[in-house]
């Protein structure tokens, strides 16, 4: 059990759940409908930029006064490429205006670097010019949000599937399935990493890799297997990492480590988890953009975006943090437990992120959520735990995630995986 307030869990045996929620899908046509009619649509607000642009102009010539500039657009934000451009136009106009021209770097006395961004509340415009070698000034502009049509309104329905893995007595921290026939299964335990092989809808247990190691791991210990290619596999255990040969029969070598723990197969980014705890300290390798750090955090999940990655933490403050790569923010509005993980079902344009809800009934689930912008969205009804939620990581097919939960009635493990399933 990962945190104090994690709530319990049922899952039931079938298949496939999650018919599609009639009265939420009629609400959100509903409401792209009004927009429409409104033309209060995220695209009817922004084909006209021209206050911000104005108030951002402003801001530049403020600090460099007239003279030639250079320019400089980011997009950290779901603005369109297209209206990206009509942004720099816009303001390349508002300064012309005021005795600026926009010219190439070479000639240009300053130069001013414009971040658009945005949070739950609004769109963040920040520029940063930089005069000389050493004078570098900031200014920010900040627009309130329109309430936008959820782009998911006509995509397909999504349901989760859920198949049972591997059921045992001692902990599972994590596993990943073997491609190939018949299907194979690494399984992460304390202190070994057991390869099971099923046959005829039974997962039998065969070679056991031991994992040494010194000093005793902390209560409620965590754990990833990552497989290579090189190689078959990584585990990572507090204060412990192990490599595999890439052979049969397998052994690894494991020895005592701090490096970072990779928050996905394919995600590049890394987190340094606290080997006396159950948390990641929040340091972060590389970093996402200019962060490198982000609050302490159980587990994280990225979503794409058209210009960037939006990374969601779930901090062991019981919040939701976003990260974007410029700005951090704070979700008191989203109430999910301690473990999330990143998804992406090949009919939907957007990720989805797999998450646990705190639900006011004391019961626990795993549900799907988007994100058009930074609210969640539901797009899948609840999937029910019979137990306690242990582990919830990225998995290496893209619409897939990894479950472990402690079977309340058993008290065993299950190793189950988690499958987005198009127009269920």
């Amino acid at each position: 059990m990962i945190t104090d307030n994690q709530s319990h869990h049922r899952l039931t045996a079938t298949a496939v759940y999650n018919s599609r929620n009639l009265t939420m899908f009629q609400t959100s046509r509903l409401r792209w409908l009004c927009c429409a009619l409104l033309l209060c649509s995220t695209s009817a607000f922004a084909s006209d930029w021209r206050a911000p642009e104005t108030q951002m102009a402003e801001k530049i010539s403020a600090i460099t006064g007239p003279g030639v500039i250079a320019l400089e657009i980011s997009n950290r934000s779901s603005i369109s490429s297209s209206e990206v451009d009509q942004i720099r136009r816009g303001i390349t106009s508002a300064l012309a205006s005021s005795g600026i021209r926009v010219w190439d770097p070479d000639q240009a006395s300053a130069t001013a670097k414009v971040t658009l961004s945005e949070n739950l509340q609004s769109y963040v415009w920040v520029v940063e010019v930089k005069q000389g070698a050493h004078e570098t000034n900031m200014a920010i502009v900040a627009i309130p949000r329109p309430d936008s049509a959820l782009a998911a309104q006509n995509a397909l329905p999504l349901a989760i599937r859920a198949t049972p893995i591997v059921t045992r007595s001692e902990p599972i921290l994590d596993f990943a399935l073997l491609e190939g026939t018949p299907r194979r299964a690494l399984v992460l335990g304390e202190d070994s990493v057991t390869l099971y092989e099923e046959s005829n809808g039974h997962w039998t247990a065969g070679q056991s890799i031991p994992i040494n190691h010194s000093h005793p791991f902390p209560r409620d210990a965590r754990g990833r297997i990552i497989l290579r290619k090189d190689h078959l596999f990584d585990a990572y255990l507090p204060g412990i990492i192990c490599h595999s040969t890439n052979g049969l029969p397998l052994a690894a070598t494991c020895s005592q480590s701090d490096d970072p723990w990779p928050l996905g197969a394919d995600t590049g980014l890394s987190a340094f988890f606290a080997p006396a705890r159950n948390f990641f300290t929040g340091a972060l390798v590389p970093g996402i953009g200019k962060q490198r750090s982000a609050p302490a955090f159980y587990s994280a999940a990225a979503i794409s975006k058209p210009n960037y990655v939006l990374w969601i933490f779930s901090g062991t403050d019981n919040q939701i943090h976003f990260l974007d790569g410029i700005n951090q923010q704070a979700a008191p509005r989203i109430h999910w437990g301690s473990s999330i993980a990143g998804a992406h079902a090949a009919c939907r344009p957007d990720a989805q992120v797999l998450a646990t809800p705190v639900d006011a009934a004391d019961e626990d689930s795993v549900q799907a959520f988007e994100f058009p912008d930074r609210e969640p969205l539901a797009v899948t009804q609840k999937l029910a735990i019979n137990g306690v939620v242990t582990a919830l990581w990225n998995a290496v097919a893209p619409d897939a995630a990894n479950l472990v939960y402690r079977n309340a009635g058993t008290g065993n493990y299950e190793a189950v995986q988690l499958n987005l399933a198009c127009g269920q």
